[in-house]
Parts: structure tokens; sequence; C-alpha cells
């Protein structure tokens, strides 16, 4: 049994991070959702660009329910234990949808590579048959990733303390637990991290490099802005994404601080899951308006009922 010892002592902090946390819970829970039954009850989003989408928003629901829960109990909770089990599963369903979700990511910007670059033949490029495949591999890799990084990391005595001075059970501060050198599991960790956000990470930046000097052959202006208006929600998740990312599991151990984990843990696993759905709608009209529609046709009902 472990003890997550993440947030304050404070009795008036913890009822402020209880409420935000369940705040950015509820949105996160909402608005992917939301955008999970807009892209499926409209016919013009059934495009491979939504397709991803919704899984983004589905990766995110599961993601944010695999750690948001315990966080708001242990929060309010004098028992703030998490059994090696739970805190076993914990670790390796936020590791694998983790790690999903920064391919899904990549495989997006491929999306928008092929749409913006390659439009005669976005259509028989990004065919059902291969979008399935795209959506399985990031699934696959990052369930493989988790299997690996779980059963190393749980194959270490952890003889100093059962003490994690974390929000969650994740690799990084268990490395910390042992009493053993955990040289073997950095090394994992590091090729791993290395492998699957970098290789991501490279592919997002080949692919908006050739779409960025496609974009810049457009000779209007309006044209040029209408093109990369498509890509900036994409853009602005990946910023946000990739870089929470990279200072958890690609920094060396000695620059780790604890407290700046635990922030940017929370930005990763809770913030950004949250931030998703309302950058894509803020920024995409077409699912704006699909959203004013269903809000009009509830309120065109109420009003017969009223």
């Amino acid at each position: 049994m472990f003890i997550l010892l993440g947030l304050s002592d404070s009795p008036h902090l913890q009822v402020i991070c209880f409420l935000m946390f369940l705040v950015m819970y509820i949105i996160t829970l909402a608005g992917n959702l939301l955008l999970i039954i807009v892209v499926k009850i409209n016919p013009a989003l059934q495009t491979p660009m939504y397709f991803f989408l919704s899984n983004l928003s589905f990766i995110d629901i599961f993601f944010s329910s695999t750690i948001v829960p315990k966080i708001l109990i242990n929060t309010i909770a004098e028992d703030k234990s998490i059994s090696l089990l739970g805190c076993a599963l914990q670790m390796y369903f936020s590791l694998a949808l983790g790690a999903t979700e920064c391919i899904i990511l990549a495989v997006m910007a491929y999306d928008r590579f092929v749409a913006i670059c390659r439009p005669l033949h976005y259509s028989s490029i990004m065919n059902m048959r291969f979008q399935i495949i795209l959506a399985l591999i990031p699934w696959m890799v990052g369930f493989v990733n988790s299997s690996i990084q779980v059963c190393i990391t749980w194959r270490l005595p952890f003889c100093r303390t059962h003490h994690v001075n974390h929000l969650f059970c994740e690799v990084p501060p268990f490395l910390r637990l042992s009493c053993k050198d955990p040289w073997l599991n950095e090394i994992a960790m590091y090729v791993a991290a290395g492998i699957i956000v970098l290789f991501s990470f490279l592919l997002t930046l080949i692919s908006y490099v050739y779409i960025i000097s496609t974009i810049a052959r457009i000779r209007s202006s309006h044209g040029r802005h209408a093109v990369f208006s498509t890509c900036t929600s994409h853009l602005t998740v990946v910023t946000l994404y990739y870089g929470t990312i990279m200072s958890i599991y690609l920094q060396p151990p000695s620059s780790h601080s604890l407290e700046t984990d635990n922030i940017v843990s929370v930005l990763y696993t809770v913030v950004t899951p949250m931030l998703n759905p309302i950058i894509y709608s803020i920024r995409n009209k077409e699912v704006k308006n699909c959203i004013m529609n269903i809000k009009n046709r509830a309120n065109f009902f109420k009003n017969i009922l009223m």
C-alpha cells in the first residue's frame, strides 16, 4: 500500500483544490462527450479529421477518469492510501493512454498534411481502412509500452518509504522510492519516451514544415488564412501536450523538482483533456455551427413543451 502526498495539508487549500479539480473534470467529461456526439450525429463531420478528433476525445475521457477521481478522493479524505493493485492499474492505464494520445496527435498532423499537401488524393489515401489502422497503432504502441514500463517498475524493491510525493501513481516518482539503483528503469523510460514522444513530435514537425511550405505558395492572403485556420487548433493542443510530456519524461532525474512535477502532471492529465474540446470547438466553425444547431433544436422543443 502507498500513500499519495501530492496535495497541500491545509484544509482551506484542499477545499479549493477539490472544487477546482471537480469543475475541470466535469468540463472534461461534458466537453469531450459533446464533441463525440456532435461528430457522430452530423453527416457533415463524417471525415477523417473528425474521426481522429473523436478518438482524441475518447482517450481524454478515460485518461482523465483514470487519474482525477482518485485525486478528488485523496483531496478531502484523511486516508490517502492506494492499494498496490490500484496503484499498478492507475500507472498502467495512465501511461498507456498518455502515450496513445501523444501518437494520435501525430496521426492528426499527418491527416492535415495529406489534406493540404495532397488534396486530390486525400480521399483515396485516407480511406476508412487506413483510418482504422492509423487509429489502432497508437493504442497498440501505448499499451505495449505501458506493459513493459509497469512490469519493470514493479520489480523494483520499494524499501525506502511508501509515501509518494505525487498526485497519482506515475513511473518517475516511484523510481525515487527504490532502494536499488533504478538505472535500467531510467534507461528504459528515456528510450521509450524518446521513441514515442520524439518520433511523434518529429512526425508532427515534418508534417507542418510541408504544410507551411504549401500554404506559403498560396497567393491569396485570405486563402492562406483559411487553410492555416484548419491547423491552429491542433497546433495549440500539440504545443501544450508535447511540452508538458517532454518536461516530465525526458529530463534527467537530478533536474526534477517535486513541486514542478506535480504542476506539470496536472497540466497534461487534468488541464489538457479539459482544454482539447474547448480549443477545437472555439477554433472550428463546423463544430460551433453543429453545437448551435443542437442548442436551437433543444430550445425549440423546450418552447413547444412549455
